[in-house]
């Protein structure tokens, strides 16, 4: 007779979760977050934190990857030699190994995040996060595809932030560290994706003054950390765009 398996609890899955994220072993990680998912459905704060965690170093190693490989391949030919053409051959092979890796990993958030997790998400802060990751990840399919490609997933990139947007502008405070957190990301797609620093400037100086003139001290200790915390990134990032806008002003 077959034993019957028995279903994992909640509170089961959660600890699996939190020790494969404390032994870095990130696939386990998305592992016990889809089992999660397929058993219970909706996701709790701390959840999905673990699975935006799990995703986020998985693919930040890969992209690293892709742009050292990148790199080493456009200086390999730029030295016109018999031997350059077989080393850019054997550089490219590995580039093209990393980009597999790395698209089938923003597939698999997409797919999760379409599948799953937005047809339960509620109206408020978990549409906002959820419809954020799927802009993030292909946002990071649009980095390194082909043209063709590229501009398709730059296209679903900007429908999914501009989504999120529009919901956490109507739904969140402007100090909630998901709004910032939403509009920084949002920002930095204008400024590499579409190349447009204006852009970039634009959306995130009005996150970052709307957020700045509504801080006080209702909010808990950690809301406030975390949004200073994406405040400082957003007025760095707002510092280098400009230069950088100011730098192609003068070279006109």
């Amino acid at each position: 007779m077959t034993p019957v398996a028995r279903i994992i609890s909640r509170e089961e899955y959660l600890l699996l979760a939190k020790v494969a994220e404390e032994a870095e072993r990130y696939e386990d990680l998305v592992a016990q977050i889809k089992g999660l998912t397929q058993t219970y459905g909706a996701l709790t704060i701390e959840e999905r934190n673990l699975l935006s965690v799990a995703y986020k170093n998985i693919t930040n190693s890969l992209r690293s990857s892709w742009r050292v490989v990148d790199s080493m391949e456009k200086l390999e030919s730029a030295r016109p030699s018999a031997q350059s053409k077989h080393q850019i051959s054997l550089i490219r092979r590995q580039r093209v190994r990393i980009e597999k890796e790395l698209t089938d990993a923003c597939k698999d958030i997409v797919k999760l995040l379409n599948d799953s997790l937005l047809a339960t998400a509620k109206a408020g802060e978990e549409t906002v996060f959820y419809y954020k990751l799927k802009g993030d990840y292909y946002r990071y399919l649009a980095e390194f595809a082909q043209q063709q490609e590229r501009s398709r997933y730059s296209d679903l990139s900007l429908a999914a932030y501009k989504f999120a947007y529009k919901h956490a502008l109507a739904m969140l405070e402007p100090t909630h560290p998901t709004r910032l957190g939403l509009a920084l990301n949002f920002a930095v797609y204008y400024h590499d994706v579409r190349k447009s620093p204006e852009r970039a400037c634009h959306l995130g100086k009005h996150a970052f003054d709307e957020a700045v003139a509504c801080l006080d001290d209702s909010s808990s200790m950690q809301v406030m950390r975390d949004s200073m915390m994406i405040l400082q990134l957003l007025r760095d990032d707002l510092v280098i765009w400009s230069s950088e806008m100011q730098r192609d002003a003068v070279s006109k």
